[in-house]
């Protein structure tokens, strides 16, 4: 399997709301080639439209770094619920390399999708999972970390990427 070109900001198609997976469309090898990507960046969560491919699924792992491997791919996902308690955490996306940003989020969220053999899953997540999951799913919305920002903080944040990208 090949490891895939992943888009960096500000790449149009990041922007854009995904479309639904529909029902028999065939994922296996894209999913499988979108995990030894993720691997390979090395990110815990990579999202289709990071890779131009403008369908509503992503995949993440996010214990692999300290151990064992634990991948999920969601298809089609959905958050049905969120904790009200919100916490602040700092996120890298591999379409914006470099850059760490502080952004806030509900601390724990209930999840339903589906998953790569085709059968629905809903499960609360919570701690680093529920973050990388928020994370993913607003790539499928067409919103990245920068548009979680206010202003002055979004307008550094693209400085120091910018001022890397030039490095």
């Amino acid at each position: 399997m090949a490891v895939l070109p992943i888009l960096r900001w500000p790449d149009p198609r990041l922007a854009t709301v995904c479309d639904p997976v529909t029902q028999g469309e065939d994922l296996s090898s894209l999913i499988e080639q979108m995990f030894q990507t993720m691997y390979d960046a090395p990110g815990r969560g990579l999202a289709a439209p990071q890779v131009g491919v403008t369908k509503r699924f992503f995949v993440m792992d996010v214990t692999w770094k300290e151990g064992a491997k634990t991948p999920v791919a969601m298809i089609n996902p959905r958050i049905l619920d969120r904790s009200d308690e919100i916490v602040a955490g700092e996120e890298g996306c591999l379409s914006i390399p470099g850059v760490l940003t502080a952004i806030e989020r509900p601390a724990r969220v209930e999840m339903e999708w589906t998953d790569a053999q085709g059968d629905v899953q809903r499960r609360w997540l919570d701690g680093f999972a529920a973050r990388c999951a928020q994370h993913e799913y607003d790539h499928l919305d067409g919103v990245v970390t920068f548009d979680r920002l206010a202003p002055v903080a979004r307008a550094e944040a693209i400085r120091r990427f910018e001022d890397m990208a030039q490095a």
